[in-house]
């Protein structure tokens, strides 16, 4: 008798390492965004650094212990700081392995990895050195021993939900509506009576994951107050971006692409028998919540707040449930012969379609920060060169910004992490009349006597103050080149002729 694994196993583990390689170790080097240099500032200068008052949200998270941990053993480089979020999404994705073959159909687990991997969203979360690919995980643990708990009825899977559940909100303040899921599922538990946990155990164990968040909620309502000097959309959210969000594409491609196979190859629907679990309601309800609930609740508090928080890094946790229910769907077409056949197929997909082909070295980002400062300081410029920086922090607006905002601070974070040599000067998010009366010191000036300035920023910034300077009796007549551009980051030489 042969020990060999089944040919679809094999296919399904080259598939996956392939997807893993290309869409999340091969970015793994590329330039830091913006938020990242945060994580770099934070790391470096301490969460209780006197600029972070500005955006007191930015450190309210446990996450900054990872990549400062990983720093403090492997030293400073993009690739350090991002591969405690790889490993975090590699757990996520084994528990939603887990979930998938529990909750769905035993052999529906690898059909609901390679449906995590559809999503660029998901997989940006794996090289990024931000919180997210913590929160999806903890997220992950939270609802598995939530589930296991309901199912088996042990005390120590209801203490480790409660520890998970205790530290969501603590990875990322935004997180709060998904605490809605965990009460949505035990609550349709109970009332079915699909388990052996009564009300009150179940009371008990949630008022102790309550009493653990007081501290968080409180902390949380009073950074609310002053939320909206922090919102970085400027309108509330539309249908068309919630609709989009919410992967209807994901979700009824699943559904319309088994039931095709289905009908082709005119497969019995498995509505009944051994896996009945997969459509008990309590299913349903933790699948479609897990996947609706928290882009509903954010988009209902960016209207009615007039805040908007409809960002889609803030709604990333909904993506393990979209996935879940894009494999729900699929389960009224598949049989139970079929799931390894279609995983194969939807991994073959996203080999083929989701791995940047035509791209030798994929980019995490489209700011290439690094590539900018690279370029620069070819320039060989002198230590006297006015070098501006108009600051992408929204926050970097007066009067939190003066022209002797002083460096280090968290406005300055991208000079910081990505230096370039000569006179550092950081301008503000946007133009205003202060910031106006500073560059036109500098153009009479500093710059005059330089007889150069280099402006590096992101591409709309750079060329608003390219334009505003070049307009300058001062400057009239200078030379004006562009260096980049370097994705959405640009950088541009204004010299006399």
């Amino acid at each position: 008798m042969s020990n060999r694994p089944p040919p679809y196993r094999i296919a399904l583990y080259c598939l996956l390492t392939l997807a893993l390689v290309r869409l999340w170790v091969l970015p793994l080097p590329s330039s830091f965004w913006v938020d990242e240099m945060v994580t770099a500032f934070v790391v470096h200068f301490g969460p209780q650094h006197p600029s972070l008052a500005a955006a007191p949200q930015v450190a309210e998270s446990i996450y900054y212990a990872l990549p400062k941990a990983a720093e403090n053993v492997f030293g400073f480089s993009e690739t350090v700081y991002r591969v405690p979020s790889t490993l975090l999404m590699a757990v996520a994705l084994y528990l939603i392995f887990r979930l998938a073959k529990r909750l769905i159909h035993p052999a529906a687990g690898w059909f609901a990895v390679f449906a995590c991997l559809t999503m660029r969203l998901f997989n940006y979360q794996a090289d990024d050195a931000r919180p997210y690919a913590l929160g999806t995980c903890v997220a992950c643990a939270a609802v598995w021993f939530l589930v296991r708990w309901f199912d088996d009825a042990k005390w120590r899977d209801a203490f480790l939900f409660v520890i998970f559940a205790a530290l969501l909100w603590r990875v990322h303040l935004i997180y709060w509506p998904f605490y809605l899921v965990f009460i949505g599922y035990a609550t349709v538990r109970l009332m079915t009576s699909q388990t052996s946990i009564t009300w009150l155990r179940a009371s008990l164990v949630f008022l102790a994951v309550g009493a653990t968040l007081v501290p968080v909620a409180l902390h949380a309502l009073t950074i609310l107050r002053e939320a909206k000097a922090h919102v970085i959309v400027d309108h509330p959210p539309r249908l068309l971006e919630l609709t989009r969000v919410l992967k209807f594409a994901l979700v009824g491609g699943c559904l319309a692409g088994a039931s095709l196979l289905n009908n082709f190859f005119e497969w019995p629907r498995r509505l009944r028998g051994p896996h009945r679990v997969t459509f008990a309601p309590h299913v349903f309800a933790l699948v479609i919540g897990w996947w609706l609930v928290h882009p509903l609740v954010l988009f209902a508090f960016s209207w009615l707040t007039g805040n908007s928080v409809f960002v889609d890094r803030y709604l990333s946790l909904a993506l393990p449930g979209a996935a879940l229910a894009g494999t729900l769907a699929a389960a009224y077409f598949l049989p139970e012969q079929h799931w390894h056949a279609a995983a194969v197929g939807l991994g073959a997909g996203v080999v083929l379609f989701m791995g940047n082909i035509g791209q030798l070295r994929p980019l995490h980002d489209n700011s290439n920060w690094r590539k900018a400062s690279e370029t620069v300081n070819r320039l060989h410029l002198e230590a006297a060169t006015p070098i501006i920086f108009p600051s992408p922090f929204i926050e970097a607006r007066s009067p939190v910004w003066h022209p002797n905002f002083p460096m280090p601070g968290f406005l300055s974070s991208h000079i910081l992490t990505y230096p370039i040599d000569g006179r550092a000067i950081l301008f503000p998010f946007e133009t205003s009349p202060e910031a106006e009366a500073f560059a036109d010191q500098l153009a009479r000036g500093p710059i005059t006597q330089a007889g150069r300035v280099i402006i590096v920023g992101g591409d709309a910034n750079a060329h608003l103050w390219q334009s505003w300077f070049s307009k300058q009796a001062a400057l009239n007549h200078w030379n004006a080149k562009r260096l980049g551009p370097f994705g959405d980051v640009d950088a541009v030489v204004l010299e006399r002729r």
